[in-house]
């Protein structure tokens, strides 16, 4: 007997524990929590630390505090050009109203996917305006900007905030990848085609420039080359006369040797007289006074 306060007084510390323990919870840093009472919410905790709620009347619902992503899955869109691409978008957010997000969303897999959805009609919307080419252009950027400003407007209801939104991957279907690659070789087949007609065209023009400068250079040579040769034949000439008048006979001796040289330096059979004219300084009589022409 003596042992029931005891044992009483244990039960009433373990009943006590469980019921602190029931009433006690803690908010990481990493966390925010919302109080729910018999499945309705009274009260959101953002602060972290330790907390305390009725046991078994109140129960509580973590959300995280950090950046959360949301990766939808890619789609097919057809641009303005009537091109199709492949865009993997994706997006940064983080929720700041527990209260209204679990009003408006539910359940984080129920937000992905409305708000994942949303996402890709915006991107869908948006993208489908512009060109293939406007896809590298500054035009893009542009279009982000829209579609992050029309998401963070449509966050607001859901108790989130969107930080940003990005365009992962665009890639061309495989078909519209081919007819793409297709146009891009033509465009460089032809554009290789020009090149080399041109480069013909300036090597025809240069080979032109050329016969046309090697003709006027041979031309002015030959003339420098007649004019040379008339003033050195000219000048030989005056150099005979100056000769013969000096000196007729040795003038005549001269032409006589320089005329046998021509005459019998090959195998040449001459029938003369000895005593023809053509041999007269053969003879060792004087020679007769003439030239010969």
């Amino acid at each position: 007997m003596k042992k029931t306060p005891l044992v009483i007084l244990g039960i009433l510390i373990i009943v006590l524990g469980f019921v602190a323990s029931s009433a006690l919870f803690t908010v990481r840093q990493t966390e925010q929590a919302l109080v729910l009472q018999f499945g309705n919410p009274v009260r959101v905790i953002q602060d972290p630390g330790l907390s305390v709620k009725m046991p078994f009347v109140q129960n509580v619902e973590y959300y995280d505090r950090r950046i959360l992503d949301l990766d939808p899955p890619s789609q097919e869109i057809i641009l303005d050009d009537q091109k199709r691409v492949n865009v993997d978008a994706f997006a940064r957010y983080k929720i700041i109203d527990p209260l209204e997000y679990r009003k408006r969303a539910g359940s984080d897999a129920n937000f992905r996917d409305v708000f994942g959805r949303r996402l890709n009609s915006a991107i869908r919307a948006q993208i489908g305006k512009i060109l293939l080419g406007d896809m590298l252009t500054e035009k893009r950027a542009q279009i982000m900007t829209v579609i992050a400003e029309q998401m963070k407007s449509n966050a607001k209801e859901f108790g989130v905030e969107v930080i940003d939104v990005r365009i992962g991957r665009t890639d061309l279907p495989q078909d519209t990848a081919q007819s793409v690659y297709n146009r891009m070789r033509s465009d460089r087949v032809a554009s290789a085609a020009q090149l080399r007609a041109v480069g013909e065209q300036q090597k025809l023009n240069i080979q032109a420039q050329a016969d046309k400068q090697r003709t006027v250079i041979l031309a002015e040579a030959r003339r420098q080359s007649e004019i040379l040769r008339g003033q050195g034949e000219g000048e030989r000439n005056r150099i005979l006369i100056e000769a013969q008048n000096r000196d007729p006979e040795f003038f005549a001796f001269y032409r006589s040797m320089e005329a046998y040289e021509a005459s019998l330096s090959d195998d040449t059979t001459w029938v003369l007289s000895p005593d023809s004219e053509f041999f007269r300084y053969f003879n060792n009589a004087p020679a007769t006074t003439g030239s010969v022409q």
